[in-house]
């Protein structure tokens, strides 16, 4: 039978409510409550009435509605705020905490701050209106204070990527400045000294740490040349442009470390176009789709994107169960896959 939608005076049409399905199921307002409820104690035989009056109708539950009336006015959602769902890493994300929460009865609500944090507040408040029961956020900045506030409210918040400012929450992030350093010493051992480093602002936590990681590895082996690190890169343009000039330079670099997906678009780019992609070592943060088939195949230090938004994922469940419990950090090992860019020898002249 084909959804049946009762007109209003005016015409439209209305949406069928829940007193609808209890009379086209013959029975009462708190037995279909306690079947969408997925309650027991309904007997079987009442149940498949319920749901097929639900079929027939069409019913759409009204979540939010339906929220108020719980005890815990849960609205079984979450929200996740990243900075550019363009980016390879914020869609695996995506992806893995969507899963995560499905599995657990729960919608994920996705927004991109772009890297400002006027929109990660703007986004937070969306969110946070339309009552989700927790949120996941890869914070811009450095205050995230103004999170209390939906803390007091009862909505727990976990950081992803890097930790918030000027507030305490479970966060979980990558090893970046060891995944950096790993990358030098790789690279120092097949006889580069002059090692080049772009990346993205100092300003966000993770490009300082990736720098901070090439930095400290490099004084091992005497120390980073300050004319060889380029930071502040945004995108694939301005890394382009640096990968130009450090190689036009004298003298110039014989390795390139790479501190994000966008950057290693522009160097890899930057790198064919002059001639030196079979001959300057290169190390990329972050792995890209067809990565392997590049010729050289592009070496890589891998997040475990899959383990960083399970475990976020699992710290908010875990936080919407015991809100009390102490705060946690997680670090997630990032792990180099040689597969041929990075294991390119220094020239021997």
């Amino acid at each position: 039978m084909p959804p049946v939608h009762h007109s209003p005076s005016d015409g439209s049409m209305r949406a069928p409510t829940i007193k609808d399905v209890a009379v086209r199921a013959g029975v009462g307002f708190k037995t279909v409550s306690r079947v969408l409820n997925d309650e027991p104690n309904v007997r079987p035989e009442t149940r498949n009435k319920v749901l097929a009056a639900v079929t027939d109708l069409g019913y759409r539950r009204n979540s939010i509605a339906s929220s108020i009336r719980r005890s815990d006015q849960r609205t079984s959602s979450i929200g996740l705020i990243v900075e550019d769902l363009a980016n390879p890493f914020a869609s695996l994300l995506t992806r893995v905490v969507q899963d995560f929460a499905v599995g657990r009865r729960h919608l994920v609500l996705v927004g991109s701050s772009d890297g400002v944090l006027e929109r990660e507040r703007e986004l937070v408040g969306e969110f946070a209106s339309r009552r989700v029961d927790g949120l996941l956020v890869v914070p811009n900045g450095d205050d995230q204070s103004y999170l209390e506030a939906e803390r007091a409210r009862g909505i727990p918040v976990v950081f992803i990527d890097r930790p918030g400012g000027r507030i305490e929450a479970d966060t979980v992030i990558s090893e970046n400045a060891a995944g950096v350093a790993d990358a030098v010493r790789h690279l120092a051992a097949r006889g580069h000294t002059r090692i080049a480093y772009l990346g993205d602002l100092p300003s966000i936590y993770t490009a300082a740490q990736r720098c901070e990681g090439f930095r400290t590895a490099m004084d091992e082996f005497g120390g980073a040349d300050p004319r060889f690190i380029r930071t502040g890169l945004r995108d694939g343009e301005q890394a382009h442009r640096a990968v130009f000039e450090l190689f036009g330079a004298d003298p110039a670099p014989t390795a390139l470390i790479s501190g994000n997906n966008l950057i290693t678009i522009g160097a890899v780019h930057a790198l064919q176009d002059l001639g030196l992609r079979d001959r300057v070592a290169f190390i990329a943060f972050d792995d890209l789709e067809l990565a392997d088939l590049l010729r050289p195949a592009l070496t890589v230090i891998a997040q475990d994107t899959a383990a960083i938004g399970t475990a976020a994922a699992s710290h908010l469940f875990e936080r919407l169960q015991d809100p009390t419990s102490p705060f946690r950090r997680t670090s997630v090992p990032v792990r180099l896959i040689m597969r041929a860019s990075g294991e390119i020898p220094a020239p021997t002249d």
